[in-house]
């Protein structure tokens, strides 16, 4: 059996709100209740669900950005919560994201080589010469050009600063790549053009892929197994086909009904 390249075990995130007519009580809120998952090394595992379903949150906490009450999280066999400062570093390299926003997730004081860049600068990964062939290589990889290092982000298209998001991540040469609704900005038809280029790298770089969406459509076109989500807890998880074809839970029928068209029509397409 294959050993899973990233594994969460019983993940538990409990968040304190305000509650009550003036705001003065509190309340509890679980916005991960014993989650599991597991994603297979070159695979794509989506998490779907509204907003509020705890996808994010689950997203923050694979990749210790946020620290959960229990549960464990594991990356090549290693649980992360159990390594120091410095290790956790070293795995970070491989652990990368995508954020959502192409416009919030660029500094925009920094030209685009050294956001790109910045990463490996961090890591102190080969000479200033070396990080910029590295830099170059990611941008031309992703459809930008050497001219464009020179360039700050408002001076980009929505398209074009995701595409530097994903160079930002790439360059790094992770083994995990956290998607965190990458194209739900983005118009339509560009949404296309950057699920595609994400293929691509995935087949070429050996990527594995963890994508959060609240959209079935794209998730559709991208996964090899899909995770529901709803209030904080998994009510459905399986192969893409099985889940668009014979859905189990009450729950996942109905994000599929709330798609336009026919989803039954988008299988095996």
């Amino acid at each position: 059996m294959t050993t899973p390249i990233l594994q969460a075990n019983n993940l538990v995130k409990t968040y304190t709100q305000r509650s009550g007519k003036f705001g003065f009580g509190t309340s509890l809120v679980k916005a991960l209740d014993d989650v599991s998952i597991s994603l297979t090394e070159g695979k794509t595992l989506a998490v779907v669900g509204e907003s509020g379903s705890g996808k994010s949150t689950l997203a923050r906490c694979l990749l210790q950005l946020q620290p959960l009450d229990s549960g464990e999280v594991l990356f090549a066999g290693q649980d992360l919560a159990k390594l120091d400062g410095a290790a956790l570093r070293v795995v970070r390299k491989n652990l990368q994201m995508v954020f959502q926003d192409p416009f919030a997730s660029l500094n925009p004081r920094m030209r685009v080589g050294e956001i790109v860049g910045e990463g490996l600068l961090i890591h102190g990964l080969g000479s200033g010469a070396e990080q910029q062939r590295k830099v170059i290589a990611m941008l031309n990889r992703v459809g930008l050009t050497e001219a464009d290092m020179q360039k700050y982000p408002h001076e980009f298209s929505g398209g074009q600063r995701q595409r530097v998001g994903i160079a930002r991540a790439l360059v790094l040469q992770p083994k995990v790549v956290v998607c965190d609704e990458p194209v739900s900005a983005l118009d339509v038809s560009i949404q296309a053009q950057i699920l595609l280029l994400l293929k691509e790298l995935q087949a070429e770089m050996a990527l594995s892929y963890l994508f959060i969406s609240h959209d079935l459509r794209v998730v559709r076109h991208i996964a090899d197994d899909i995770v529901v989500m709803h209030q904080g807890k998994i009510v459905e998880y399986g192969a893409v086909v099985d889940i668009y074809q014979q859905p189990q839970h009450e729950y996942t029928r109905n994000l599929l009904a709330a798609m336009p068209g026919k989803y039954m029509a988008l299988v095996g397409n």
